[in-house]
């Protein structure tokens, strides 16, 4: 390997650059545009020779243009658009059938109607009980069914009844002193025993279950648990009639299956006798309310009887619902009605306004004789009683005003009226008719309002219905000053800080929208006032926070909300650290999305570096990876957003301020060494490379900075890196011991990388990462110039050192991939001008000027690094290192072709050599060999180069064989 002799191939980088570049020609764009539809015509190809085509045929032979080829409306997405604009209808559909149907289209409901099951876990976890509870399970019946053949069909009518009958006469179990739990758990087990019952044909079975679950709703044994059992059991309601109606829907498909659209007529006479049958049986309940809940479970079956079944059934329904004497059942029985209704006939609003006017009409009940001994027996004051029919009466004005005209609202705030403004019924009129109409007659409902008698419903909630209402829509403007005042009386007058809060929280959105900071920040303050006494806000985090956040959309100006004088002493509330921190998550979120531009105002970088510090602070070894990851983009974002102009001094102090506050946090830190960096290259770019004796220092300061804080990083390549970065600023701003201390860590540094590193919690080889780091770093070595006091190459040569001395993994060429990607550097090196130089630096070519001594060096650095490698080569001869042994190879001779002067006969003797080696065995890329031996032939056409011709004809000779 000694007798290889190594020399540099001369560069010309221009001359290489202008052979690389793209040949280019002028383009008239007014006979051809990119975008123009492609075309061929016999003029354009009459120019040629020979050419006998014709245009049609010249024309086929071109590919379509995808841009211009569906402009006539033959893509899929406009023939489908097409398709919907003109629907093919069935010509049996008469005209005024077809705008009945265009109308009761347009009243389904759509996705703006609040659906009952996002009500249903609101109402289970409000309205609970520790009271005990009772249940009847169904037990089954040990009476005889034998019958005569001779009277088998009445027989078999009979066993029925006599099966319904059963369930009435005792055949069941009574379970007493149940918990809630373990209520919800015997209704769940009754519900699945309906579905098993159903499963295995036990129709009567699973019917009486349901009669049985029904029955519980005349129960109000324990009232304040009723709307959480009527959830409970209308849920076993809507299974059973969406089984019964898919078993009729099942009998419906011979001969054909039945369209969406269909009508009695449409049904065969075996469904249509099965679906009797059902209403039947219901008919034979004896007791009014399990009768009712089972026929409205099944009213979608009316369908198959009648067109107009289900809006007869309705109107029958919601006059039997008059004979329920207790009014909470009676109520939650309309509601079912109108959920049932809503959901197979929305368009049918007759039933629905008529159960909400009787409605009105048992209002007197409530304060009836029966009631009040009922409450008095249970415990139960009024207000409380009351708020047991604000579900049932939400949804029910829900569905009535559900895309109801506006005029509607008026004749429900005339009931009120009439009915003494009842506020709980006046509380729901305000829930459920939409935001805007409600807004625009706010200073009639705060009439209203106090008028209202608060000894049943207190009139704060009312307040803060009509505020939810008010943070949607806005009230007229001239109204809006006088609204506001008239709400916070009653608001501020509230004694229970939980009540209190929950009504300010809906008035903060109010305030914000339509007021300055002033009245905002009178609002905070009277929060303040009276969540402190007692240290109320400890039981009220959650609406506090919600303030907040109600705030932070409306002022995006933050140094209008920093210098509201009780924002920051509201924010001191928060004393639980996991909510503290949630608060200044979400105030930084919203900085960051919101503010525009960089800041210096001291009011928003104090308050905002408080806030940041309390987020730091609460770091610490239990805090989750993702959760530090989180915390830290945001004060990156922060820091990102600070900027002090030209005063770059205060931009420094900024950041060893920041250094010290935000220790904890890794990213933070290396986004201030960043951004000291970034910090340093403004600072040349102000001077053009420059420097003046002030900011030259303040360079090195930056630099010093640096140097000093990148050794308190944990992750050794986040150091290495930064030490690599720092260096080549320094290097720009002409600090060249600064860089040279860099460096020279770098390197010291390498010993230390672990031979696996753990990326997202998996443990990961550091090989890969390691040679891009010394790749980069080779590459900046070119511009580095050699100390004055250390030999020549002595980061070259201290970086080979290290290489050579590190614990490598078994197995691995990474060592010898460095050596081969070193060749490259030293060949530049070599060059009488580099590749790239950093202006006001003198690099090695201007300290040497091409010194024969150094070029020497150079050389005899390569040739040791070449026999490395090929000592290396020699031991992959065996079983396992064959494809590594060609592999490298072949690299190799990449390397000696591209940088290596191959007129000396021993280099390029090398070079075929290599070749030879690296194809040896066949793993080597036919492409790339081909693709290789192409730029060999074009670089031996230049006249420097032409003896590449002789080389190539003998690699040529080596692939074919």
């Amino acid at each position: 390997m000694a007798s290889v002799q190594w020399h540099s191939r001369a560069r010309k980088y221009e001359g290489e650059l202008q052979m690389c570049r793209l040949e280019v020609s002028a383009v008239d764009f007014s006979d051809y545009h990119p975008l123009k539809a492609i075309t061929s015509s016999s003029t354009r190809r009459s120019g040629r020779k020979g050419s006998t085509s014709s245009s049609s045929s010249s024309s086929s032979s071109v590919a379509p243009d995808p841009l211009s080829s569906m402009l006539d409306g033959t893509d899929p997405l406009s023939l489908f658009a097409a398709a919907s604009e003109t629907p093919t209808l069935p010509h049996s559909i008469s005209a005024g059938e077809l705008g009945r149907k265009r109308r009761e289209k347009e009243e389904e409901v759509g996705s703006d109607f609040e659906p009952w099951s996002s009500k249903r876990g609101e109402i289970l976890s409000r309205f609970t009980t520790t009271e005990k509870l009772s249940i009847n399970l169904f037990m089954g019946s040990d009476k005889s069914k034998a019958s005569s053949p001779s009277s088998a069909v009445s027989e078999k009518v009979r066993t029925r009844l006599e099966e319904l009958d059963d369930l009435e006469e005792g055949s069941q179990r009574e379970l007493l002193n149940l918990s809630q739990q373990d209520y919800v758990n015997r209704i769940e087990e009754l519900n699945q025993s309906l579905k098993e019952a159903w499963g295995s044909d036990q129709k009567v079975k699973a019917l009486k279950i349901v009669i049985q679950c029904s029955k519980l709703l005349s129960d109000t044994s324990v009232i304040q648990f009723y709307p959480s059992k009527f959830v409970l059991i209308t849920d076993i309601l809507d299974t059973f009639g969406g089984l019964v109606y898919d078993r009729i829907w099942s009998m419906c498909a011979d001969p054909h299956p039945l369209p969406e659209s269909f009508s009695a007529d449409d049904v065969n006479d075996t469904a249509k006798e099965t679906c009797l049958n059902w209403f039947f049986k219901i008919a034979s309940i004896r007791e009014l309310v399990p009768r009712l809940y089972v026929e409205a479970a099944l009213l979608k079956c009316n369908r198959f009887l009648t067109n107009s079944g289900i809006q007869e059934t309705l109107q029958r329904l919601t006059a039997m619902i008059r004979g329920i004497g207790d009014p909470l059942v009676a109520v939650y029985t309309r509601a079912y009605l109108c959920r049932v209704g809503m959901e197979v006939a929305p368009h049918l609003k007759d039933s629905l306004n008529k159960n909400f006017f009787d409605l009105l009409a048992s209002f007197r009940q409530i304060h009836g004789e029966s009631v009040q001994n009922q409450l008095a027996q249970q415990r139960v004051e009024i207000p409380i009683y009351l708020t047991l029919y604000s579900p049932a009466i939400h949804w029910i004005l829900q569905c009535v005003a559900y895309r109801a005209p506006e005029v509607l609202l008026t004749e429900m705030m005339d009931r009120c009226k009439k009915l003494g403004n009842n506020a709980l019924l006046l509380n729901s009129v305000m829930w459920a008719f939409r935001a805007e109409f409600v807004a625009m007659r706010a200073t009639d409902f705060i009439g209203m309002i106090k008028d209202c008698d608060e000894a049943g419903f207190p009139k704060h909630l009312l307040f803060a219905s009509l505020g939810r209402s008010l943070s949607c829509a806005d009230p007229p403007e001239s109204e809006r000053l006088s609204i506001l005042n008239e709400a916070w009386k009653v608001v501020t007058k509230v004694r229970s800080p939980r009540d209190y809060i929950n009504c300010a929280e809906i008035w903060v959105e109010f305030t914000c929208r339509h007021f300055t900071k002033r009245e905002v920040n009178t609002v905070l303050a009277d929060i303040i006032k009276h969540m402190t006494p007692d240290r109320a806000f400890e039981d009220a985090y959650p609406q506090l926070q919600s303030v907040i956040k109600k705030i932070l959309p409306h002022f995006h100006d933050f140094s209008v909300l920093f210098s509201m004088e009780k924002f920051l002493p509201f924010l001191d509330m928060f004393q639980k650290d996991s909510v503290r921190v949630e608060v200044c998550k979400s105030i930084m979120e919203v900085f960051i999305k919101h503010q525009q531009e960089a800041t210096r105002d001291p009011v928003i970088l104090n308050a905002l570096l408080h806030i940041c510090k309390t987020m730091h602070d609460s770091v610490n070894a239990l805090t989750l990876d993702d959760e530090k990851r989180s915390l830290s983009l945001l004060i990156n974002g922060f820091i990102r957003m600070v900027s002090f102009g030209r005063d770059f001094e205060q931009q420094l102090s900024f950041c060893v301020e920041a250094r010290a506050t935000f220790c904890n946090l890794e990213p933070v830190i290396i986004h201030l060494i960043h951004t000291v960096n970034q910090l340093a290259m403004e600072t040349r770019c102000v001077m053009k490379g420059n420097h003046s004796r002030k900011t030259a220092a303040f360079v090195r300061a930056c630099a010093a900075y640096s140097f000093i804080t990148i050794p308190s990083l944990t992750s050794i390549f986040s150091r290495l890196n930064l030490y690599l970065l720092s260096g080549q600023v320094a290097l720009a701003n002409q600090c060249l011991s600064q860089a040279d201390a860099f460096l020279k860590a770098a390197v010291s540094l390498l010993p230390e990388v672990p031979r696996t590193i753990s990326i997202e919690g998996k443990q990961r080889s550091s090989e890969p990462f390691l040679l891009d780091f010394i790749n980069n770093f080779l590459s900046t070595l070119l511009v580095v110039p050699d100390h004055p006091e250390q030999g020549v190459l002595y980061l070259v040569r201290g970086l080979l050192n290290m290489v050579q001395d590190y614990t490598w993994e078994d197995n691995s060429d990474a060592k010898i991939r460095v050596y081969i990607s070193a060749l490259p550097l030293l060949a530049a090196m070599s060059q009488e001008s580099y590749l790239y130089t950093i202006p006001k630096v003198d690099s090695n070519e201007t300290l040497y000027g091409g010194d024969p001594k150094f070029i020497a060096e150079i050389n005899k650095l390569c040739e040791t690094l070449i026999a490395q490698v090929l000592d290396h080569l020699k031991g992959l001869g065996r079983d396992e290192g064959v494809r590594r042994q060609g592999s490298l190879a072949f690299s190799l001779f990449g390397c000696l072709l591209a940088h290596g002067d191959l007129r000396n006969n021993k280099l390029n003797q090398l070079a075929v050599n290599l070749w030879n080696l690296s194809h040896k065995h066949g793993f080597c890329d036919t492409r790339t060999s081909v693709r290789t031996l192409e730029y060999i032939k074009h670089q031996a056409q230049q006249a420097d180069l032409s003896h590449l011709s002789d080389m190539t004809a003998r690699l040529s000779l080596q692939s074919r064989a």
